[in-house]
């Protein structure tokens, strides 16, 4: 225990302890060990976060600063993210597995969501109304909801938080995080360049723990106004359930089985490097990954076999190696219910064209091959559910009523992407799938720019882009009688 990495929780401006002094240990993927110990937070620590956010709303300097001084408080945060990105991404790397060279790119683009939102925080603005009496000046105003309660889960999470944190901050309010238990340290490590920024005490605060009870108080928390939730849809429909509580307002960014549609006409070369980034960077770890894969009949074979050429050439290997091109899964848990899902999908008519196991050599940590399912029909599990690794299930198609019809026969609804040279069938096809998201020609792109959420059990709400900031206000309405004269007895009838 002596050789852990000790962390603290940021509550109220200072890094404490658990108030019940219990802690748990963060594993390293990549060897499946563990490398530092983290505070295990019980509802007394969710109070003292919630208190100090809500003070800070309501009584401290951050309730008097203009949405000037807050952008300018942003862009602060926004520069040190840059210094910082390096140290970031390594510390998210050891406690995910993610490959360091993506991390540590990731670290350095939150910056712009920062950058962005600050140029937003003094652009928030109300209308005036051409309102239906006489001598009535009345407008609206846009004005910040309260505490947020912002939990997300362990993949991507600094990208997954800023998109939260930024809008939020920016409208005025104050946070309360709740991190995965799962790799709770970059976000601690992010508390400390956000310590930097110089922001006042209370408005951002980082707890960690486990679902209950540390999940559970936040989120029914009688002094949280707005929840923002990034998990999986069995979790989001407890979040939900405890909303009731304080009639919080909610978003959720949920799970997604995206598929991804190849036709005949695609540029074949293209498509197939769409096929790797869509489900094997990150390890498949990624709610927007592309595990359904359409292709036409046409190209099916011919597909599988690039595809499988080069998957085959992926290195599998340290994550903070820069010449790996895939790491670890995350947990242990993970490795067990892919491993046991190809099996079931190969006992039951599906052929493992590559992959399905862990790779050779590499005895420690929790590595998987990528891997490619060619599935007789959409029945199998591995089809139906979100693995959460780098598991791609292949199925043909004829036409294009026939693979839009499967396309969307998915409880899930987060994005989806298309191959074709056809712009019209793009349009067509785009308009068509029940998606939040639809790539052509390209996949995993994201901005501050575009907005970002899913259909169906995918969630709802959105994030990012110019309406997000938005979702964290709420209206008043004035009205302002410019009359010189007394308004009339109520109990005079004209």
């Amino acid at each position: 225990m002596a050789d852990l990495q000790k962390y603290q929780m940021y509550i109220d401006g200072k890094w404490v302890d658990a108030s019940g002094g219990r802690t748990f240990e963060s594993l390293n993927p990549a060897i499946a060990a563990p490398w530092a110990t983290i505070p295990e937070a019980d509802t007394a620590d969710v109070d003292r976060a919630v208190t100090a956010a809500h003070v800070a709303f309501t009584e401290g300097p951050w309730a008097q600063m203009t949405a000037t001084e807050r952008g300018r408080c942003l862009r602060r945060l926004a520069d040190l993210l840059d210094q910082h990105s390096e140290s970031l991404g390594r510390i998210e790397t050891i406690d995910t597995g993610k490959l360091f060279k993506e991390t540590r790119w990731q670290a350095n683009y939150i910056a712009e969501f920062f950058h962005y939102y600050a140029g937003l925080a003094d652009k928030i603005s109300g209308d005036t109304l051409p309102i239906d009496k006489p001598d009535m000046w009345t407008m609206t105003l846009r004005e910040p909801l309260g505490v947020v309660a912002a939990v997300v889960p362990w993949n991507s999470q600094l990208f997954l938080s800023a998109v939260k944190i930024a809008p939020a901050l920016a409208a005025g309010n104050t946070i309360v995080l709740k991190v995965s238990e799962h790799a709770s340290a970059p976000m601690l490590e992010f508390a400390k360049v956000f310590a930097e920024a110089d922001f006042p005490p209370g408005v951002f605060n980082v707890i960690t723990g486990h679902g209950d009870p540390c999940g559970k108080r936040l989120t029914s928390h009688p002094l949280v106004n707005r929840i923002s939730f990034t998990g999986g849809p069995d979790t989001a429909r407890q979040v939900v359930r405890n909303s009731a509580e304080n009639f919080a307002q909610v978003s959720l960014e949920l799970g997604g089985k995206s598929p991804l549609l190849i036709f005949d006409d695609a540029d074949l070369e293209s498509a197939t490097n769409g096929v790797l980034l869509s489900i094997f960077s990150a390890s498949g770890q990624s709610c927007v990954a592309a595990s359904r894969l359409f292709l036409h009949a046409e190209i099916h074979d011919e597909m599988l076999e690039r595809i499988a050429a080069k998957a085959r050439q992926i290195r599998i290997g340290d994550p903070l190696d820069d010449s790996s091109q895939m790491g670890p899964l995350a947990t242990i848990g993970q490795l067990q219910n892919i491993t046991a899902t190809v099996a079931d999908a190969s006992a039951n008519g599906a052929t493992i064209v590559h992959g399905g196991q862990r790779p050779a050599g590499l005895d420690s940590g929790w590595y998987f091959e990528p891997t490619i399912v060619d599935c007789p029909h959409q029945g199998l599990d591995v089809v139906r559910n979100e693995l959460f690794g780098p598991v791609v299930s292949v199925l043909r198609f004829q036409d294009e009523a026939e693979v839009i019809r499967a396309a969307n026969d998915s409880r899930f609804g987060l994005a989806a992407g298309v191959f074709t040279a056809d712009v019209g069938r793009a349009l067509r096809v785009t308009k068509q799938i029940r998606a939040g998201i639809v790539w052509v020609n390209t996949y995993r792109m994201v901005s501050p720019i575009a907005p970002f959420g899913g259909y169906k059990d995918s969630g709802w709400g959105r994030e990012s882009g110019l309406d997000a900031i938005y979702d964290y206000t709420q209206a008043k309405t004035v009205w302002i009688n410019t009359s010189p004269d007394p308004i009339a007895d109520p109990f005079v009838m004209q």
